[in-house]
């Protein structure tokens, strides 16, 4: 099977505004971030999706309910976005000093944040939750198969967070980038293809392909 998947970053929050480490710190929306996600959506600039899943937390439920009003917004608990442990709710200025965050600069990221989560654990954690998705849609196209409505390619949207994204397509794309190349601003994303057969899904081996991040027209002037 193969679908269509749309990995959209949550709209912008306070912290975020501020350049926080925000992960377990369960913020919405702020105005701004709001305002923008409201003017791509009534220029139709975010995809259709016939499933919209997101991360429990508030900022993509928020999101969510923007783009796609009145949607079932299905929630994946798995695609949480990391803890940052003890830079939770710190920015760059106020950790400049921290040894341990000097440690984790020096590593290019790599170490575990200091009581948190380290990115093998964290990445474990979202593929996971793809895997568990992927069975959701598998059900999806099966129960669109007994409508005799003719067999058509799913659309699958995913709110989550921007550390998910990286974490998913450095995992399962299959262009070979790395998790940082993946990066992407507030409300921002890729469009790719998700396939793999059921036994394939079963063992954890999905493909994520054609990767391209979506465009937006006030990206472009």
């Amino acid at each position: 099977m193969s679908w269509r998947l749309f990995l959209i970053r949550h709209g912008m929050t306070e912290g975020n505004r501020e350049k926080r480490y925000i992960g377990k710190t369960d913020e919405g929306l702020c105005d701004e971030g709001r305002r923008m996600l409201e003017r791509r959506k009534a220029a139709e600039e975010y995809p259709e999706a016939d499933l919209v899943f997101v991360s429990p937390m508030r900022r993509c439920l928020e999101t969510a309910e923007v783009l796609y009003p009145g949607q079932e917004q299905v929630v994946i608990e798995e695609f949480r976005e990391c803890d940052f442990g003890l830079f939770e709710g710190k920015n760059y200025r106020e950790l400049t000093g921290n040894v341990h965050y000097q440690a984790w600069i020096d590593s290019g990221g790599t170490l575990p944040f200091p009581e948190g989560e380290s990115r093998g654990a964290f990445q474990d954690r979202c593929c996971a939750g793809l895997v568990r998705m992927a069975g959701i849609c598998a059900e999806w196209e099966r129960a669109e198969e007994k409508k005799g409505t003719g067999r058509r390619e799913l659309r699958a949207a995913c709110v989550v967070h921007g550390g998910t994204i990286m974490a998913l397509l450095e995992r399962f794309g299959t262009e070979g980038g790395d998790y940082y190349s993946y990066q992407c601003g507030s409300g921002q994303g890729y469009r790719c293809v998700a396939g793999g057969s059921p036994e394939e899904i079963g063992k954890g081996e999905i493909e994520l392909s054609c990767i391209h991040p979506l465009v937006f027209s006030q990206d472009l002037s």
